[in-house]
């Protein structure tokens, strides 16, 4: 799937696309969502943990507030609301096939936000998913349709701005488009990774992956020191390598990546599109091991069997090097932002047999091509096919039980392997009082102390079963604590005259927030949820809210085992 961006040409005023050539693809049919000078807080693709980053992350000077823009004609077709993902974000469609997304807004120009609100109200809800017709907002290129924000997962005040192709939901690269970037600087390489994939491989005289520094010369970058790496067997190879952008100190994500040996290209992508459905393969795509411990984001650039990404070009024997000739090789990788900006590494590789030990098997061989399975009396724990990236030595134990858990620890391989989707698993609960069992619950666990990380799950016929997205050491729990609810503005019997809005901090201790309801003299009213600050706010509607005396405020807090927390106050506004 690689130039999708190949079909879509606008035609003519109606909303199809149509199959044309390269040369006559509009770069220019989008304008910029933003009047300020751009300047990237990230960018397209560039590797994030479980997911490709879909569009570009735009600055907007440290502000919240700033008038955003549509970028094409079109017709606003979707609207959602949620205290994490994108947060308030809006979807135009437009008449060539696409569709742009404005994420991490924060809020919508009055005649949309009134519309939205009206549809909270009458479902008494925060977040919302909502189709919009055809007819209802026309919008034309230029016009504002929003305000800049930092709602739902945002880390500082910014906009996400994605193009889609809408029916296959094929996101392109915005910066393919004539965004108003200015980016005259190469990509940096920081890291080349060398891995030893067969039972015999060595690298450097060990059978574990090896990194290597790396150090500009001119205009290419070298190893520190620059000598040959002695390899032996089939040996794959990675880089961590980020792209810079003029006036912004973000490292983002490379645009196009060649490696070659011997002057023969063996692995190759070009990151002009991905499919939603495939974005989560980036866990293959990236050393997720490596990024587990240590926070360094690398390009895997030699294909694990369960890869099943799309976005290469060119892959020869997976990308994988088979060095038993003993011969010395040169190793190239080319580097390529989305503004042409060219880099490279240049290596040597030495083939040389160098004989070790291989290292027993600790476990139980998982295929990546089959379900597997770990069935016993106390833990049912299924790997189905297509859930791994490659086979796994796969470890499992029973460990100790803590005082604050009902079951054993177990502990089902490590963190650092990929799950590419959620897999089921049923532990047996022991001495779990029955007063208790709608608490229980599966948690992700530090077995040396006992911390709680996440947790899933419910009670069945004596077992607590769920599906966990990360593998590690999982024992039964309970939740049994409330949230707790901080006011942040409010004091009972108190005026709230200088104030525009109500506040609390709500927390929960495992298993989350799961709903929220605030009432003011019996009417719902709308509470707005930040989860990455844990707030809950409502801001005084003048058109539904009476002015000038007394109220009572009622607010409940409820988590995803139940646990009911309730606030009341009284007030006069």
């Amino acid at each position: 799937m690689k130039n999708i961006l190949n079909i879509l040409i606008f035609l003519a005023f109606e909303f199809s696309a149509a199959a044309v050539t390269p040369e006559s693809v509009d770069h220019n049919y989008f304008a910029p969502p933003l009047k300020i000078p751009f300047f990237l807080a990230g960018n397209f693709a560039e590797l994030r943990p479980n997911h490709f980053h879909a569009g570009i992350d735009i600055k907007t000077q440290g502000r919240t507030g700033l008038p955003v823009y549509a970028a094409a004609d079109g017709y606003l077709s979707r609207i959602t609301i949620s205290a994490s993902g994108y947060g308030n974000a809006m979807y135009i469609n437009h008449p060539n096939g696409t569709t742009t997304v404005y994420g991490h807004l924060e809020r919508f120009i009055p005649r949309i936000e009134e519309f939205i609100r009206q549809i909270q109200y009458e479902k008494e809800v925060f977040a919302l998913d909502q189709v919009i017709s055809e007819g209802t907002f026309p919008v034309k290129k230029g016009e504002q349709i929003a305000f800049s924000g930092n709602s739902g997962s945002s880390g500082g005040p910014h906009l996400h701005f994605e193009i889609r192709q809408t029916k296959e939901q094929i996101v392109l690269n915005p910066l393919l488009f004539n965004m108003p970037v200015k980016d005259k600087s190469k990509p940096i390489v920081q890291a080349l990774m060398v891995y030893p994939i067969s039972d015999d491989a060595t690298v450097a005289g060990k059978t574990s992956p090896q990194r290597f520094e790396t150090v500009l010369s001119g205009n290419s970058w070298q190893l520190k020191p620059n000598q040959a790496i002695q390899v032996f067997g089939k040996i794959g190879f990675g880089i961590q390598t980020v792209d810079v952008l003029d006036g912004s100190p973000n490292r983002c994500g490379i645009y196009l990546l060649k490696l070659s040996v011997d002057k023969e290209l063996i692995y190759s992508f070009t990151m002009d599109d991905f499919t939603q459905d495939e974005s989560r393969y980036i866990n293959s795509q990236m050393d997720y091991e490596r990024e587990v411990k240590t926070g360094q984001r690398l390009y895997r650039t030699w294909l694990q069997p369960g890869n099943k990404l799309t976005i290469y070009d060119k892959v020869e024997e997976r990308g994988i090097f088979k060095a038993t000739d003993d011969n010395l090789h040169e190793v190239n990788y080319e580097i390529t932002d989305a503004y042409g900006n060219e880099t490279s590494l240049n290596f040597k590789i030495q083939s040389k047999e160098i004989k070790t030990t291989p290292e027993k098997e600790k476990g139980e061989l998982f295929k990546y091509n089959r379900n597997n399975h770990i069935r016993n009396d106390e833990l049912e724990f299924s790997v189905p096919e297509g859930a791994l990236y490659d086979d796994v030595d796969f470890v499992y134990s029973k460990k100790s039980t803590l005082p604050k858990f009902y079951s054993p620890v177990f502990q089902l391989h490590n963190t650092t392997i990929p799950l590419h989707f959620a897999c089921p698993l049923k532990i047996k609960a022991v001495n779990l009082p029955a007063n208790l069992q709608g608490k229980a619950l599966l948690a992700q666990v530090d077995p040396a102390s006992g911390k709680i990380y996440s947790a899933t799950g419910k009670f069945v016929d004596g077992w607590v079963e769920g599906n966990i997205k990360v593998l590690g050491n999982y024992a039964v729990a309970i939740d049994n604590v409330a949230p707790k609810i901080t006011s942040l503005s409010i004091s009972d019997k108190k005026p709230l005259n200088k104030t525009n809005l109500l506040k609390f901090k709500v927390t929960d201790n495992l298993s989350g927030i799961e709903t929220f309801r605030g009432t003011i003299d019996g009417k719902w009213v709308l509470f707005e949820y930040d989860l990455k600050n844990n707030l809950l706010s409502y801001t005084f509607d003048k058109t539904r809210f009476q002015f000038g005396k007394k109220h009572e405020l009622n607010l409940e807090v409820t988590d995803y085992k139940g646990n009911t927390s309730k606030y009341k106050a009284n007030f006069y506004k």
